[in-house]
């Protein structure tokens, strides 16, 4: 079994095969939560390789007014873990029901019966079961009983004194230090989504522009124009890529995400796209009329060429 997903515990695999377990929210896979899948393999010592994490942020449930939006959809999620090497990945529905099982019933389903666990690492601060009521005591406990270890690991990852996290690579997106995410991640973002209809004025001003539909997966970084990569079924293109409400026009109400692949022509109404930001360009700004836009644009595609060492025009 090799980067395998699975969703829900109904498809625990339950084939009494020994497995070396994490267990987390795993929110972006940036490279503390890789540290930790490093370890996870290390100490697997032939075992299978297993991250039990969940399809939404706990908070999303249990408070919903103060949950953070994720960095990563949960396919993004998924795929990242299993390009990680981890053999198999593990994904709850964070529901009522699940918050609701105890600690003793979380470890007995998931854990014991579930996965054949024989180690389990966990951090210093893991809470499981209904209210949070298991802790690392409780469940080296249950580990005693049941025949599995418990190892503490950390996924502290500093870079210039400053720790890393999801929460604090969200804040770096928001704040549109593109440099800075992509040094925590351990790589660039991305975002995805369906190509939908738009206004059409990129194409009216010679930069034709993909729109992106508004449910898209992955934390969208702050407004501005940015350098980024355009993957698309299976193909790399250099795009320019605009977040916001295009203030020189001021008729677009909600940020809008759209992206001009340079040097291509290519139909992409009704596909996915992938978006991976490679570096911030500039802020978004009201220009005196659609010319002086155009001109700017002209501008921002040099810089973008440059970049990503793509061909001058």
């Amino acid at each position: 079994m090799t980067g395998v997903v699975v969703h829900g515990l109904e498809n625990l695999p339950r084939d009494a095969q020994p497995s070396a377990v994490t267990i987390g929210k795993f929110d972006g896979v940036h490279r503390g939560h890789r540290a930790v899948l490093e370890h996870l393999a290390a100490e697997a010592h032939g075992r299978r390789t297993v991250v039990v994490t969940f399809d939404r942020h706990p908070a999303a449930v249990l408070h919903p007014e103060s949950a953070p939006e994720p960095l990563l959809s949960t396919a993004q999620k998924t795929e990242a873990l299993v390009a990680a090497g981890v053999d198999l990945v593990v994904v709850l529905p964070f529901t009522p029901e699940l918050a609701a099982l105890t600690a003793d019933e979380f470890v007995d389903e998931v854990l014991v019966h579930g996965l054949s666990t024989q180690l389990v690492l966990v951090g210093a601060d893991f809470r499981y079961g209904a209210h949070g009521a298991g802790t690392v005591e409780s469940l080296r406990a249950a580990g005693e009983r049941a025949g599995f270890a418990v190892e503490l690991v950390d996924d502290v990852c500093e870079l210039d004194g400053t720790r890393v996290s999801s929460t604090s690579i969200r804040r770096l997106l928001d704040e549109g230090r593109l440099d800075e995410a992509s040094e925590a991640l351990g790589r660039h973002h991305r975002i995805r989504s369906l190509v939908v209809p738009g206004h059409q004025r990129g194409r009216d001003l010679g930069y034709p522009t993909a729109n992106l539909a508004r449910d898209a997966e992955g934390f969208i970084p702050a407004d501005g124009v940015y350098a980024c990569w355009l993957h698309l079924n299976g193909a790399r293109y250099g795009a320019a890529v605009s977040i916001g409400n295009n203030p020189t026009f001021g008729d677009v109400p909600e940020k809008t995400v759209e992206a001009h692949a340079i040097d291509v022509t290519v139909d992409m109404y009704g596909s996915t796209i992938e978006l991976e930001f490679v570096s911030y360009i500039r802020p978004m700004h009201k220009f005196e009329s659609a010319d002086a836009l155009a001109e700017q644009m002209g501008r921002d595609e040099l810089r973008i060429r440059e970049i990503l060492e793509l061909p001058a025009p």
